[in-house]
């Protein structure tokens, strides 16, 4: 995801593939399948994302517990919208985009401007 490393990026995708809040120690032993990282590595990602707006922590005992501040289909259009702002040719980039497109990318277009035509 745009703006967010590496590490960042995993941790969000444990908080946006999980149905409820997550503890640092939870997302820890999630990311620990498949490397070694220690657990205040993890709470320092955890830290910065909220500080940089991406997650919300809630005190519950001793232990924070996180849920991101958007799902990933709003952050990635978010991203999306940047990247499209920051291009100085959005309807080049578009267009290019529109080129590569599958069938079923070109069908969720038509469907999301249908549905944006029809509103008031």
């Amino acid at each position: 995801m745009q703006g967010l490393g590496e590490l960042e990026s995993a941790v969000m995708d444990a908080l946006w593939n999980s149905d409820r809040p997550r503890t640092v120690r939870e997302v820890l032993a999630e990311l620990n399948r498949t490397r070694a990282l220690a657990y205040t590595t993890v709470q320092t990602v955890f830290d910065n994302l909220h500080r940089k707006g991406w997650v919300h922590r809630e005190l519950q005992r001793r232990a924070y517990h996180y849920v991101p501040t958007e799902t990933r289909d709003a952050a990635a259009a978010r991203a999306l919208r940047a990247l499209l702002d920051s291009s100085g040719d959005p309807e080049g980039v578009l267009l290019h985009f529109a080129q590569s497109a599958s069938d079923d990318e070109t069908a969720a277009l038509r469907r999301g401007l249908r549905r944006r035509r029809s509103r008031p």
